[in-house]
């Protein structure tokens, strides 16, 4: 049935009618001829929209009563009416009659009732019995082109190699973080469709993209901004000019574009199937959030939520998401188990999927606040005990998940988190109520973010004590955030600070039982965001262990990783260079033979922390190219897939023609 053209013909056992349009409304008529043609959009697995050839949508009302079928134009969703608990009353269940197993019957998902000539019944007895007859010329669904052709196959070697490109670090579902749309815009699908999953921003960004405050820290990669300039802005809760176009669906103006709309999607499951038809075969996906800035934008820019902010919540509806995303690409592609995209959970169901050339997706967790284990436990909550972190550990190993960063920006029950600077210090200290506590006596010459200066200098006067309580209340920080943040005005307006500073503590006890725990259930721990004290203690705990990790923004700790059987990501070269022939991939090139050196696998892992707020990829061409006259060789459409199985044509957004070669990474396709 799905994405088929149908008419419907009805049975109660008195009369038969055909579901066909009268003005504003359906009816079960008894001329065939007038039946509608349906295009029965699959929603989930067993689950459709019948979708008429006017584009017009078969909804019942929840009541009783007759005549109570409309055509209706739009539909509302959870994200048109911010309501996480909305479920559509267009959405239908096709089962098996219980009354005629030769015809089905129709309930409706919002209700739980079931379709009759007249309307709906409570009562399963009393329900229609449904035909599907196959007709011709439906209207055609909107969707976004994949604008590729051919299916590619699974390749496995004797030796046990398998092709194909791993992506260790995304987050495809980062609409799922930040109270579920406040902050960052765009699901990767959606039940209704495209126009529900990429719509126009407004309702979150507010006219003009003015009330994207994120947008303003991270669009362009900047973390640092000038704060006197930056205040006023945060007090009035939007900026006084025009900041991003809002169109989504079919336009996309102006995004996706990671590196300069970083609150945007950038991960549509028709781009993430585009970069799997070219080779794409594993995926880590993480949830991630951040609860501090969800609480920042729904104070000061008076955004609604549909859900609480705290990150758990968010680890939560994200594994759920991603298990509906995997049945919704099934319910497209022919039924249970059909589709491209499988969550896995061992490395042998990993390796079965990747050799029938589908996508491997496995569920891992970065976020800052992980299993509730705050450094000082907000109202309601309690400081984590051991046992608590084995039951937690437990409960998400069953759920699935089997990557798990310790910490991520923010100083949590395991330990201080990554010690970036900018807008992460001021962050840390209330996620904490505790001044930061940076010294400048470090391990490690360079981090990727435990190094560097100050931008808040103020708010960092190092203590002895990791575990001291906390010297300020943020309980009311999501009421009023300017408002918590006042008695400390002196300090954050205290200028920044050059200098090598990285975080003075190590990672706490509750750490260590953390990553042994994971170590005991094959877990496997992600340490980039460790910072450089607790870096060392995880790489010391790993090595006794023999066990093997992940540092997925590239650092390989002088190849200790490596020995030990972990990996890292890498990536692509911003520009080529004529003189040098390969610059694009010598980097690529230069992890593969360090691996083989030591002892390692040969293979390379890519991580481009898409909807990371992490940038992407510029042009290497054109007016926003930094790569300068002598760029080469730019991408010519058609071309083919490494293994010659699909050809990609120019790609589309919608109505928008785009070009890699002059807009760079736009997203995963």
């Amino acid at each position: 049935l799905a994405n088929g053209c149908f008419a419907v013909e009805g049975y109660d056992g008195r009369a038969v009618g055909w579901l066909g349009a009268d003005g504003q409304q359906f009816t079960f008529g008894e001329d065939e001829a007038g039946a509608s043609r349906f295009l029965l959009r699959a929603s989930d697995l067993g689950t459709y929209l019948l979708y008429d050839a006017e584009g017009r949508y078969f909804v019942a009302a929840e009541g009783d009563g007759a005549g109570r079928f409309t055509r209706a134009a739009q539909l509302e969703s959870d994200i048109t009416l911010l309501d996480d608990t909305f479920v559509s009353p267009a959405e239908w269940v096709v089962e098996v009659s219980s009354t005629d197993d030769t015809r089905f019957q129709l309930r409706q998902r919002s209700s739980g009732r079931y379709l009759t000539l007249e309307g709906t019944t409570p009562f399963e007895v009393e329900a229609a019995h449904i035909a599907f007859f196959p007709r011709e010329d439906c209207a055609t669904f909107p969707e976004l082109t994949v604008d590729a052709v051919g299916v590619p196959e699974g390749r496995a070697w004797p030796d046990g190699d398998l092709y194909g490109i791993a992506e260790v670090h995304s987050h495809m579902f980062t609409n799922a973080g930040f109270g579920g749309g406040n902050i960052f815009h765009g699901a990767p699908f959606h039940r209704l469709g495209v126009e529900h999953a990429l719509p126009d921003c407004t309702p979150y960004h507010g006219e003009e993209g003015r009330s994207d405050l994120i947008g303003l820290f991270f669009d362009g990669g900047d973390l640092a901004p000038d704060v006197a300039a930056v205040l006023p802005v945060l007090l009035a809760g939007e900026a006084d000019e025009f900041v991003h176009h809002t169109e989504g669906y079919p336009l996309f103006t102006e995004w996706p574009n990671p590196r300069r709309r970083a609150t945007h999607q950038a991960m549509y499951y028709r781009w993430l199937e585009r970069a799997w038809r070219s080779g794409l075969r594993l995926v880590i996906q993480h949830a991630t959030g951040n609860s501090v800035l969800c609480e920042f934008a729904v104070g000061v820019a008076d955004r609604r939520t549909r859900y609480s902010c705290n990150d758990m919540v968010t680890v939560d509806k994200t594994i759920e998401g991603v298990r509906a995303l995997e049945r919704y690409i099934d319910a497209q592609w022919g039924g249970p188990g059909e589709g491209w995209l499988r969550v896995v959970e061992t490395p042998a169901q990993a390796r079965e999927v990747i050799a029938r050339g589908k996508m491997a997706i496995v569920l891992g967790i970065e976020i800052s606040n992980l299993f509730d284990c705050f450094l000082t436990p907000p109202e309601g909550f309690e400081r984590c005990t051991a046992d608590d972190v084995r039951a937690a550990l437990d409960r998400y190993y069953d759920l699935g998940v089997r990557v798990v960063f310790p910490v991520h920006k923010f100083d949590n029950g395991f330990g201080p988190g990554d010690g970036d600077d900018g807008v992460i210090e001021l962050g840390n200290f209330v996620n904490s109520g505790l001044y930061n506590s940076q010294v400048e006596d470090c391990p490690y010459g360079q981090h990727n973010f435990d190094s560097g200066g100050l931008t808040f200098a103020g708010l960092n006067q190092p203590r002895e004590d990791y575990l001291a309580p906390p010297i300020g209340d943020f309980g009311n920080f999501v009421n009023d955030p300017i408002g918590s943040l006042r008695p400390f005005f002196g300090p954050l307006l205290g200028g920044s600070q050059e200098g090598n500073f990285c975080q003075s503590a190590e990672m706490t006890e509750l750490g260590e039982t953390l990553l042994l725990e994971m170590m005991q259930r094959g877990m496997i721990p992600d340490i980039a965001h460790l910072p450089q004290r607790s870096t060392v203690r995880a790489l010391e705990l790993l090595q006794a262990n023999d066990y093997p990790a992940l540092s997925t923004h590239g650092n390989t700790h002088d190849g200790i990783l490596m020995r030990l059987g972990g990996l890292t990501q890498n990536g692509f070269a911003g520009c080529g260079d004529a003189g040098a022939p390969g610059r694009m991939v010598r980097g690529i090139d230069q992890r593969s033979r360090a691996r083989v050196e030591a002892g390692a696998h040969p293979g390379t892992p890519l991580g481009f922390d898409l909807n990371g707020f992490a940038g992407a990829r510029g042009p290497r061409f054109g007016e926003e190219s930094r790569c300068g006259p002598d760029q080469a060789n730019p991408v010519e459409y058609p071309f083919f897939s490494y293994d010659g199985a699909v050809e990609f044509l120019p790609p589309q957004l919608g109505e928008r023609a785009v070009d890699f070669n002059t807009e760079g990474f736009l997203h995963i396709g």
